[in-house]
């Protein structure tokens, strides 16, 4: 079997390091990118047949690195993690090309399972959903407007129609890693 090799775009370097020393003890090779910045390049390079890229990369979105990978090789299987998650967001990742979507925290038990499930299960049960919350409505509005901008905060504030200081700190409030 030959060696299975990750590409990890993440920008939070400590979570990066952690999580590369853990699949390398899983027999993975492994490559790391901050951000976006050398991306054709380490893919093209390095090869790989996974990979785990970050929604939130600094100022740039997680989902052009996605579409980026998808597009030099549709095979790699690739976890989008994010502490952002929305339904908008899980959606334009699979769209994208991604194989999966998870919210941190996540562990490499829980990617490696990601990387596994890349069929839809059919028979998922379908079960009552409670009623929406606001804050949940509220939450899902701006990360759609924050990605439909790029993560740009101030433009983001501009559309909501909020002062960018209010809209930093509802997502200070909700920041989940």
């Amino acid at each position: 079997m030959s060696e299975r090799r990750l590409l990890i775009v993440e920008d939070d370097a400590n979570f990066a390091r952690t999580l590369g020393r853990s699949f390398e003890r899983r027999g993975y090779a492994v490559t790391m990118l901050p951000g976006p910045d050398g991306l054709e390049a380490a893919v093209a390079d390095f090869r790989p047949d996974h990979a785990v890229v970050d929604l939130r990369l600094g100022g740039a979105s997680g989902l052009a690195c996605v579409a980026t990978i998808h597009g030099i090789d549709p095979g790699i299987k690739i976890v989008v993690l994010t502490g952002f998650a929305s339904i908008a967001t899980a959606v334009e990742a699979i769209k994208l090309g991604a194989t999966n979507y998870l919210t941190k925290p996540a562990n490499t038990d829980d990617i490696e399972a990601a990387f596994a499930r890349i069929d839809g299960d059919a028979g998922a049960t379908i079960a009552a959903a409670p009623p929406t919350s606001i804050k949940t409505l509220e939450w899902e509005h701006i990360h759609q407007t924050l990605a439909d901008v790029d993560f740009n905060i101030s433009e983001a504030a501009r559309r909501l129609g909020m002062h960018r200081r209010t809209l930093a700190r509802k997502l200070d409030k909700r920041h989940m890693g």
